[in-house]
């Protein structure tokens, strides 16, 4: 697999765990989102600028993609694979594990279903900033018996480990690896309404075997994928299936946002609600697929013909991976070449020479954005017009360039869908958005 798998593009959660927690009868709440290259970024670096963060972004984006439809191999037979391959997440989640709670910082995945962070005892562990979870200081730490029907459901995953309890085991695409205890335990997520909600009994893998690529500033995969191991599926009774993003533009110093329940609901005016599919394929099966009918350029449409992955959804297909932590949408190349020959006979400008993975770029000229053409995609379901911003992207002072590239898959990238609220119901298989200014969401 080639995609980039995460929910999440250069992100952490910032979650600070106040008084008087809500409870997990809670129907509804929100995250802050901040973007990893701010100042409240483990990862920041302020001899970076602008220009800099966006070329990185995209050389992790690009790196990440070229592993997640590769062929893989796993080191045992009861191991499985993520998608995930394990360089450093585009967007970190905040979670607190235990009672009392301990802090942790975790790549929010939607390629991936098991939650997991570093445990003690540690037998194997890579460097981490935080302290290692102990789960002899959490009161409310169980461990899983063989027999729950979860851990008998997906052997493979889940083994059935000494003393008869449930074990987890996986790998990744670049050989990076979590094993050890599939547990219990209470989760906490800080709020934009300021008090935090407490989740009981959560199952997280409890690693004391991890390595590979992850770095001292990840302390675990936070697994929102379609899955019944998803943290996303396992609240279904809390949160109904459901969970939103909305991102601010890459130039906005603002806070982005991931709600979850009630809270993660899109509607209103201008709101449009569409299917969304998965594979049968069980190395695809945790990403979400739109069917992507065609694109028009202004008044041109270009029908999307290519290979469809089939899916367990009344035989329907799927043929686009939506995937808020890949940067650029990415399309087949001759599909692509249509779009950019189209792009490229309605705008009189002359193209410039393109920069690092852009194929089509423009010297942004005073009225420029004016002869850009309208770009919508058309769904089944329904159509999601792009406005320039979603369209070109500035990547140099006076140079923009088109928010697409050639590949050989389909991804809708998060560039379009920034200032739009994007929201999953896994109940109900459907994807909901509306465009919207997400710096005031």
């Amino acid at each position: 697999m080639e995609l980039i798998p995460t929910l999440f593009h250069c992100f952490i959660i910032s979650l600070s765990l106040l008084a008087s927690p809500i409870q997990s009868t809670s129907s509804g709440f929100s995250i802050n989102l901040i973007h990893r290259d701010s100042q409240l970024s483990p990862y920041y670096n302020a001899s970076s600028n602008y220009y800099d963060n966006l070329r990185n972004s995209l050389r992790r984006s690009f790196t990440r993609s070229s592993r997640i439809f590769a062929q893989k191999s796993v080191s045992s037979p009861l191991a499985i694979q993520s998608p995930l391959t394990a360089v450093p997440g585009e967007y970190l989640m905040k979670i607190s594990v235990g009672t009392p709670p301990q802090d942790f910082l975790a790549v929010a995945d939607t390629g991936s279903d098991i939650t997991w962070i570093q445990c003690k005892p540690c037998i194997e562990c890579y460097a981490q900033n935080t302290p290692i979870f102990d789960p002899k200081r959490s009161s409310t730490y169980k461990n899983q018996p063989c027999e729950i029907k979860i851990c008998q459901r997906f052997e493979g995953p889940l083994l059935c480990g000494d003393q008869n309890f449930c074990t987890y085991e996986i790998s990744y695409a670049d050989w990076s690896y979590s094993k050890g205890d599939f547990s219990f335990d209470s989760f906490t997520f800080g709020t934009t309404s300021g008090k935090p909600v407490v989740l009981p009994k959560v199952s997280f893998g409890c690693g004391h075997r991890n390595g590979g690529n992850f770095n001292k500033f990840t302390d675990g995969i936070v697994g929102l994928g379609n899955s019944d191991l998803s943290i996303i599926n396992q609240l279904s009774d809390t949160i109904n299936g459901k969970f939103s993003y909305c991102m601010v533009p890459l130039k906005l110093n603002g806070s982005s946002k991931i709600s979850f329940g009630s809270d993660a609901v899109v509607s209103g005016p201008g709101a449009r609600t569409i299917p969304f599919y998965t594979s049968d394929d069980e190395d695809k099966a945790l990403f979400y697929y739109l069917n992507l009918e065609g694109v028009s350029i202004g008044d041109t449409l270009i029908k999307f013909a290519t290979n469809k992955y089939p899916t367990n959804a009344n035989d329907y297909y799927g043929n686009i991976v939506i995937d808020s932590g890949t940067t650029l949408t990415l399309l087949p190349s001759a599909f692509y070449q249509k779009i950019e020959d189209e792009f490229k006979r309605l705008i009189s400008s002359t193209p410039v020479e393109g920069e690092q993975d852009f194929s089509l770029c423009y010297k942004k000229e005073e009225g420029f954005e004016q002869k850009v053409p309208t770009i919508t995609l058309h769904f089944t379901g329904g159509d999601w017009e792009l406005d320039v911003s979603n369209t070109m992207l500035e990547m140099e002072d006076g140079k923009l360039c088109l928010t697409m590239a050639p590949s050989n898959l389909a991804v809708f990238g998060n560039l379009q869908q920034m200032n739009y609220l994007v929201g999953y119901d896994l109940v109900g298989k459907t994807l909901s958005f509306k465009k919207t200014d997400c710096s005031t969401q």
